[in-house]
């Protein structure tokens, strides 16, 4: 399905084929609106944004669909399709009082998650990586970290891993709190106005709680060209944590087994990342980011929840 097609679909009329500004998924800016792709099938699409308009409704800063004179969602072709406002504003600069506010709105976003999952969001499954999927992810990862000339331990990483999968059977018979959350909570998924506002909750899903933190820890900076070339320093992560506080608590149980998490998390979001986008490691930026991130992997005593 072409991207014109798509457009011509909710009643715009391009006269040429769009670029999408995103380079991963199809993603088009129309003057001041948002042409992307979401959840599929409608069915899903829908139950997204009974979740979303209901963060919406509480005060959130979230991106709802948009009134139009055509049907919005819709499936268009083998996807589904939405149409959002363009949000006016500032990006993410690394900056402390950004990082403040973005933890202060996740935490009000984790604060208005149901006790259930009763908006029937996905529910995150994913506890059966084996020793086969690590030796093929740190093969690949080996190869590009020589390629960009990186000193991440190639064989100490997967010494690591594999007895990361061995930790899967724990973390998924604990009962940890769990959330409705947007997930992919990301400097690059936020534009600033007089407060953060959320502008991809397209990945919403129901998942423990230190999960969609830890994936904050991991990769808040992850292909943001203005934000730091690294995770979040020990103290700037103090600073999430202080806005994120402001509405919400941990557990203990989240406190004892937030390592183990933001392991977990790395073997889910990371490995394939660093193994499967090679062109991540044409960029300086990112290398230096992987390079951090894996550091924090051997060591997270400074990054904790309490």
């Amino acid at each position: 399905m072409s991207g014109m097609e798509v457009l011509k679909a909710f009643g715009f009329d391009p006269t040429e084929e769009p670029e999408s500004i995103y380079p991963f998924s199809p993603v088009f800016r129309v003057n001041d609106y948002i042409v992307k792709r979401t959840k599929s099938p409608m069915a899903k699409a829908n139950r997204l944004i009974s979740y979303t308009s209901a963060l919406k409704e509480k005060g959130i800063n979230i991106v709802t669909p948009v009134k139009l004179g055509a049907a919005n969602p819709q499936e268009i072709g083998d996807d589904v399709y939405v149409v959002y406002p363009y949000i006016n504003g500032s990006v993410y600069s690394g900056q402390q009082h950004e990082i403040y506010e973005a933890g202060k709105l996740l935490g009000k976003i984790h604060l208005h998650s149901p006790i259930e999952n009763t908006y029937e969001l996905e529910e995150y499954d994913v506890f059966d990586f084996n020793n086969e999927e690590v030796d093929e992810s740190i093969e690949n990862i080996k190869r590009h970290k020589e390629g960009a000339g990186s000193s991440i331990d190639s064989i100490q990483l997967k010494e690591k891993l594999l007895r990361i999968v061995t930790q899967q059977k724990e973390l998924k018979r604990l009962p940890l709190p769990s959330v409705a959350t947007p997930h992919d909570y990301k400097a690059n998924n936020l534009i600033y106005t007089a407060e953060p506002f959320l502008i991809d909750p397209d990945n919403a899903i129901w998942i423990p709680k230190i999960f969609d933190l830890a994936l904050v820890l991991l990769l808040f900076h992850n292909e943001m060209a203005t934000a730091p070339a690294r995770i979040f320093s020990p103290a700037e992560w103090k600073v999430f944590l202080l806005g994120y506080k402001e509405t919400m608590t941990v557990t203990e149980m989240e406190i004892e087994m937030w390592s183990k998490a933001v392991e977990h998390v790395f073997l889910d979001e990371v490995m394939w990342l660093m193994a499967e986008v090679e062109e991540d490691w044409s960029h300086l930026s990112q290398v230096k980011l992987f390079e951090s991130i894996v550091e924090l992997l051997f060591d997270t005593s400074e990054y904790r929840l309490d």
